[in-house]
């Protein structure tokens, strides 16, 4: 049987197509955000089920999650981005016990007990620092394009030192670093380590590893080195990082339709 997933992110959609038998993702798109919310999620779902050769009713269930999912009026039901991200998780990744998820415009960490489920999380979506907007901010000022310029800056051996954690304070302490000769790829990583400290407070003393890193940002690169070097413990990047509420939206509307 397949299931559908829709997440509607704050930056982006994705929807994600799952086989319950073959208990794997036979499809899914991804889409930057609008303001139709509703009406975007739709066509990506149509366009998806074209693409896979599917009829509408030839899908079982469909759940939604993220920030606009009561938006979306043609889903079954709607589960928070939480619950979904460690199902797409532990589908994935059945040994994580923690998850750092960073999208454009929030950051989460996500601890789970040995069956899988959610035992505590922690969220900061009332400040864009720690979070994908950040580094975009910070890429615009430099000039250049966030992934070219983040790939540079891996071999970076003196990150800059960002000690604002407010974006405003921390963009006019780039300006700053600039104009004393600081290069972009020491400002690009010291940015990362700003950002992995952040979190680092968020995670807190009782967080134990496997840590897997999903969202936009964990495609950055350096990003997972950063986050590793501050928490002193490997950081896996998860497969299909930024489809994992997705995935675990469908995986969730299998067993509650079922």
């Amino acid at each position: 049987m397949i299931y559908a997933g829709i997440d509607i992110g704050s930056r982006t959609i994705k929807t994600v197509l799952f086989d319950t038998d073959a208990q794997a993702i036979v499809a899914h798109e991804l889409w930057d955000q609008g303001v139709d919310q509703d009406g975007m999620a739709r066509a990506q779902y149509a366009n998806l089920l074209k693409d896979a050769g599917l009829e509408p009713d030839g899908v079982t269930g469909l759940v939604a999650t993220g920030y606009g999912r009561n938006a979306i009026a043609f889903a079954d039901t709607a589960i928070t981005e939480i619950t979904c991200h460690a199902a797409g998780v532990r589908h994935l990744h059945p040994d994580v016990q923690t998850i750092i998820d960073i999208g454009g415009e929030d950051s989460k960490i996500m601890r789970l007990d040995p069956r899988g489920r959610v035992q505590d999380f922690v969220m900061n979506d009332r400040c864009a620092a720690g979070t994908g907007r950040f580094l975009e901010i910070v890429a615009k000022r430099l000039e250049g394009d966030l992934h070219a310029v983040a790939r540079a800056s891996r071999a970076c051996a003196s990150p800059a030192a960002i000690s604002s954690m407010c974006v405003v304070f921390a963009e006019t302490e780039i300006i700053g670093l600039l104009a004393s000769g600081a290069s972009k790829e020491d400002i690009m990583a010291g940015v990362q380590v700003s950002i992995a400290s952040r979190v680092h407070s968020m995670v807190g003393r009782h967080a134990k590893p496997p840590f897997y890193f999903t969202g936009g940002v964990a495609l950055v690169p350096g990003m997972a080195e950063a986050m590793a070097g501050i928490l002193k413990q490997p950081v896996t990047v998860s497969d299909y990082a930024q489809l994992t509420g997705a995935l675990g939206a469908a995986i969730l509307a299998s067993k509650r339709i079922r």
